[in-house]
């Protein structure tokens, strides 16, 4: 079974610090914690911060299940008499406060040569040096190492189309992870435009200064002509992490998952719920993979040549005449028997558990739809042996930081102009090789964000291949006389 025991693992989603100013009077201190308590509120830590004479001031460091609940809270503790609630912070905006990232200079500046060699008059020759040779910017600026997270805010993460502003927290967390787990320095750009044609100039316009282009959140279908523009148009990498990041992990974990139920891809017929970036990007990698046979269905049904009205005439189209063999209709239910393997990129509670027994032997279930999957990852344990979902909590997390650090750290590391699919793959099979053969199991096909292995072999695997396509630029740009004296 995936999941051995009947809990999952809570996860605190929400913590709040209440200063609390609390009459000096002998059991004052028991009605507040006992009100918290019978609101449901799970006490952490208690901080003395201040006593006087007549009140003693402190802080309660208190789980809750979200804000309201918390309103709530501090509402209950104001009614208590010789009872006053000074200030209530949530530790998530604490966190943000100021934002969550920050530049550092590689040299110091302490003197007036130090100011002269990066600045003026020193800059002077480097600036001329690449406005006549923009191929030295690699190695003579921050743009070796620099990465844009690009998002027009349009669909980020479980919230929907909430702008610019309600993206920028993300695209930071996401530089955050670029830095902690692949060594690179990304920027969180925000655009407040959305059609295609403006998002493609305006990464367009900042693309001298990065080395790589990270697009994030942005809906589909336009995510599909913006990635396939500025492939086609920068001499950067560029892609879009929502497709192409779950797919290399969604891979990887398909290699070793196989590897337990005793199968090759080859031979599997595979159900892929959900017909968006996601579920366009991880059937594409599988069949490169090897796939033969994968069904692919939307909120209509099961995608194929002759089924009327497909209203994105792009990927859908595409997905409706490379996939679907056997020109299977109808609803998840129709058409899961006999499968062996489900992957949902789709919504919550779209997989009855009952349907999961009508499937080949040990069954392979994927639920991925983040934060409520398409089925509950313990139902599905009863019947499935191997579960997976994108959440934390359970076994065998499919989560985008484990692709996308290490391939953008490798194509980095070599100067490669574009992410091949070759290259996916190469990324995929080094992510799988993490988890050792011998330790592989149901609730173990799939290596921790946090194993420091993950980044550096995915890289690794990346520049290897970037090598064998020819792709390998800074490498051969090494060899080379640099004239820039």
């Amino acid at each position: 079974m995936a999941i051995a025991d009947d809990t999952a693992v809570p996860v605190v989603r929400y913590t709040v610090t209440v200063r609390v100013e609390i009459a000096n009077r002998p059991g004052m201190l028991g009605r507040v914690a006992t009100a918290i308590g019978e609101l449901g509120g799970d006490i952490g830590a208690v901080d003395l911060v201040d006593r006087g004479g007549r009140a003693v001031v402190r802080d309660f460091t208190v789980s809750v299940q979200d804000s309201e609940h918390a309103r709530d809270l501090v509402a209950a503790l104001n009614r208590i008499p010789g009872v006053r609630v000074r200030a209530a912070s949530d530790e998530v905006f604490l966190a943000h406060l100021g934002g969550k990232i920050e530049v550092h200079n590689r040299i110091p500046v302490k003197s007036r040569r130090d100011l002269s060699l990066v600045y003026t008059p020193g800059v002077a020759r480097v600036s001329l040096a690449l406005a006549r040779d923009p191929h030295l910017a690699r190695m003579l600026s921050v743009k070796r190492n620099s990465l844009a997270v690009v998002s027009d805010g349009s669909a980020v993460l479980g919230l929907g189309d909430i702008g610019p502003y309600g993206a920028l927290p993300v695209m930071e967390g996401k530089a955050m992870l670029f830095k902690q787990f692949g060594q690179i320095d990304a920027w969180p750009i925000v655009l407040d435009v959305h059609t295609p044609d403006e998002i493609v100039a305006a990464v367009k316009a900042i693309a001298p200064g990065f080395g790589a282009i990270n697009l994030e959140d942005i809906a589909a279908p336009k995510c599909f002509e913006v990635e396939q523009r500025l492939i086609e148009e920068l001499d950067i990498p560029v892609m879009h992490d929502d497709q192409h990041g779950t797919a290399i992990v969604a891979l990887a974990a398909t290699i070793n998952a196989l590897q337990v139920v005793g199968k090759k891809l080859e031979d599997l017929r595979i159900v892929v719920l959900g017909a968006g970036a996601a579920g366009f990007a991880c059937t594409r990698i599988l069949q490169r993979a090897g796939a033969r046979d994968i069904i692919v269905l939307d909120r209509h049904g099961a995608l194929h040549p002759d089924r009327p009205a497909i209203h994105d005439r792009g990927p859908k189209e595409w997905l409706a005449t490379h996939t679907n063999p056997g020109h299977l209709s109808g609803s998840l239910v129709d058409v899961l028997p006999g499968a062996d393997m489900f992957l949902g990129v789709s919504g919550p509670n779209l997989l009855p558990p009952e349907a999961i027994p009508t499937m080949a032997r040990d069954p392979i279930v994927f639920a991925l739809a983040n934060p409520d999957p398409e089925v509950d990852p313990l139902a599905a344990a009863k019947y499935a042996t191997v579960v997976a979902t994108g959440r934390s909590d359970y076994a065998n997390q499919i989560n985008n930081v484990l692709a996308f650090p290490g391939v953008f750290r490798g194509v980095l590391d070599v100067g490669a102009p574009r992410i091949s699919e070759e290259m996916k793959i190469a990324a995929a099979r080094a992510l799988a090789e993490v988890v050792p053969r011998r330790e592989l199991g149901p609730d173990y096909i799939i290596p921790s964000v946090f194993n420091p292995a993950v980044a550096r072999s995915v890289a690794r695997a990346v520049a290897r291949q970037a090598g064998k396509e020819g792709l390998a630029l800074l490498r051969r740009a090494r060899r080379a006389t640099i004239h820039y004296l």
